[in-house]
């Protein structure tokens, strides 16, 4: 899908979320020098050939700037919502509280692979991994798309980890079934890529937070929209409602009707110089985002967050003992805009991600129906009518 005839984002459709300004593209490349790239892989149809196809699946990586990531790290933090994934590397960035490598998306049976490919690209840069210093931490996150696409297959490869990377840009970033969203679903509609940025006013240091989502997640009946209950009137078509059982989760098969199942990772950035542990805090605020748009976490959801700052960098092998770095030291002035810019770009992704997306069909003719754009703009307009008629004793009443 071109740029010239892709759906529209949820500001473009007059949908404005939240009361901050937004960045230039309201995309986590509003924050200099963080890069996005995607490889989408769409072959076959018909019944799955397990190992063959149908594939509808793919990889998105995000880099924190245009150096090696290795030898010049970033202060990082992760944070667990709810821990049915199978996420890797969480555990060395919490403990160290550093990222040195580029962030990758991709499917749940895929971690591996494309785990290997980011070590190849990190010794690519660095021969001397593994023999002269130390091993490398690479980050991969996922979600199951096993609904559309065959997941047994393992269809990303190192070559489409490596394309994804050559291909990473700071412009406009792709949203909906791109990369490592071409298979995934939310709330029962077609998910995907979403993305979204705020910015400080300057009296607040004018910094600039950005949030990426890989959105697989979500009951039908619970999705919330600007504040509008829009599952509440708006359903997917019956072939797409059975996903919602659980077939975009761990357990496709067995789950009942109505459970929160499903994945989500989210990835913040920021140019606000914080360290681990305020990025951490940052990390945390990202399951109200999540919560706006109607999830409760449920029991198989895997829901990751991981953030980090580009206005500081680590060295590998640092000769000094200590280094003059810029940091927040008035965090009470800040910090709440930040907290705010957190939900409200997490809540924008997750919208634009189901905007973004059109129909998909997969294995086995299973399809994930686009969210109708002009049905939730027509229920949210209708809702917003009928509340600004209502008086104060009426909204005590409900």
């Amino acid at each position: 899908m071109t740029q010239s005839n892709r759906r529209p984002r949820a500001r473009e459709a007059g949908l404005i979320i939240g009361e901050m300004s937004t960045g230039l593209h309201n995309t986590i490349t509003d924050v200099a020098g963080v890069r996005v790239g995607h490889t989408t892989l769409v072959s076959g149809e018909g019944a799955l050939r397990p190992g063959v196809g149908p594939v509808r699946t793919g990889v998105t990586v995000i880099l924190p700037h245009a150096g090696k990531v290795f030898r010049s790290k970033v202060y990082a933090a992760v944070h667990t919502i709810n821990g049915y994934g199978k996420v890797l590397g969480f555990e060395q960035v919490r403990e160290l509280g550093v990222l040195e490598s580029p962030i990758a998306l991709t499917n749940t049976l895929n971690v591996g692979l494309v785990a290997d490919a980011l070590v190849q690209y990190a010794i690519r840069q660095n021969p001397d991994i593994g023999i002269t210093t130390s091993s490398v931490n690479v980050v991969v996150g996922e979600t199951n798309d096993g609904y559309l696409n065959d997941l047994q297959g393992r269809h990303v490869r190192a070559e489409h980890v490596f394309a994804a990377l050559e291909l990473a840009a700071s412009e406009a970033v792709h949203e909906g079934a791109v990369g490592a969203g071409t298979g995934t679903l939310c709330f029962g509609w077609k998910g995907g890529i979403g993305t979204a940025s705020r910015v400080l006013p300057i009296e607040l240091g004018g910094f600039t937070l950005g949030a990426l989502v890989q959105s697989n997640f979500g009951r039908p009946r619970d999705l919330v929209i600007g504040g509008v209950p829009i599952g509440r009137s708006l359903q997917p078509p019956s072939h797409s409602r059975a996903l919602a059982a659980g077939i975009q989760g761990h357990h496709p098969h067995n789950a009942p009707l109505g459970d929160d199942q499903g994945s989500i990772m989210i990835v913040l950035a920021t140019d606000a110089p914080l360290e681990a542990r305020q990025l951490h805090r940052l990390c945390v605020r990202a399951g109200a985002g999540l919560a706006r748009v109607g999830s409760h976490y449920g029991h198989g959801s895997g829901d990751f967050v991981i953030g980090f700052s580009t206005a500081n960098r680590i060295e590998h092998e640092p000769i000094a003992l200590t280094a003059a770095r810029t940091v927040l030291i008035n965090e009470v002035k800040v910090i709440d805009g930040l907290f705010r810019a957190v939900v409200e770009s997490v809540e924008e992704a997750i919208v634009n991600s189901l905007f973004g997306a059109e129909t998909i069909a997969g294995r086995d003719q299973h399809v994930a129906s686009a969210l109708p754009v002009d049905e939730v703009l027509a229920l949210a307009n209708r809702v917003t009518s009928s509340r600004s008629r209502e008086t104060p004793n009426d909204l005590i009443k409900t």
